[in-house]
C-alpha cells in the first residue's frame, strides 16, 4: 500500500444498517424491508429466548419493528451500534411482554397427552446444565477484557469496529483479541 493511496475502505455491516436506519427515519419503506431482512433474524432469535415460545415471539418482534419505524431518527451512534440499539429494543419488549403475561395459556391435558415430547431429558438437561457450568468457566479464566469482548461479540452482537471503538483498539487487534480468546476456550472447553 502506498501512503498515497486514498482508496476507501468497504462499508462495515453495522455502516450498512446504519444508513437504513437513517432512510427509515426518513420514513423509506425499502429501506425498512432492507433492514427487516438483514435482521430480524437475530431479533427473533433474541426475542424467542425470553418467551420461548413461537407464537408470542412473532408477536413481540411485529412490535419491535413498529417501534424501530416510530424510533428510527432517535438512534445515536455514539451510545451504541444499529444492531446493539434495535436488540435492546427487542430485549425490552420481549421483557415487558414476560411482565404482562408471565405463563401462557395451558392447553388442555388431552392436546398434551397426544404431543410427542421434544423437551430434553433429564439427563439431557443435565449434561446442558454442566456444559454451561464448564463454559462460565471457561469464560472467566479469560482476561476481564478479552471476556468482555467475547461476550459483546457474541452475546450482544457487537461488530469488530464497534468493540474497537469501544476498547480503543485498532479493529485488527480487536480480530486477534477474539480469535485468541476463543482459542482459548475451545482449548479449556476439549474434553
Amino acid at each position: 500500500m502506498h501512503l498515497g493511496d486514498t482508496s476507501p475502505t468497504p462499508p462495515t455491516p453495522s455502516d450498512h444498517l446504519h444508513n437504513l436506519l437513517r432512510r427509515v427515519a426518513q420514513h423509506d419503506r425499502r429501506a425498512f424491508a432492507q433492514l427487516y431482512a438483514s435482521t430480524s433474524a437475530k431479533l427473533y432469535g433474541t426475542v424467542l429466548r425470553i418467551l420461548r415460545e413461537r407464537g408470542r415471539a412473532d408477536d413481540v418482534v411485529q412490535e419491535v419493528y413498529v417501534t424501530i419505524w416510530q424510533k428510527a431518527a432517535q438512534f445515536d451512534t455514539g451510545r451504541a451500534s444499529p444492531i446493539a440499539w434495535m436488540a435492546a429494543i427487542a430485549r425490552h419488549a420481549a421483557i415487558d411482554e414476560l411482565r404482562r403475561q408471565p405463563r401462557a395459556p395451558h392447553e388442555p391435558e388431552e392436546a398434551l397427552a397426544h404431543t410427542p415430547a421434544d423437551a430434553p431429558s433429564a439427563r439431557e438437561h443435565l449434561e446442558h446444565e454442566q456444559d454451561a457450568k464448564r463454559l462460565h468457566a471457561c469464560l472467566e479464566a479469560l482476561e476481564a477484557e478479552r471476556r468482555d469482548m467475547v461476550r459483546l461479540a457474541y452475546l450482544d452482537g457487537w461488530s469488530r469496529t464497534d468493540l474497537a471503538t469501544h476498547f480503543e483498539q485498532p479493529v485488527n487487534t480487536v480480530k486477534t483479541w477474539l480469535h485468541r480468546a476463543l482459542k482459548q476456550l475451545k482449548g479449556c472447553l476439549a474434553p
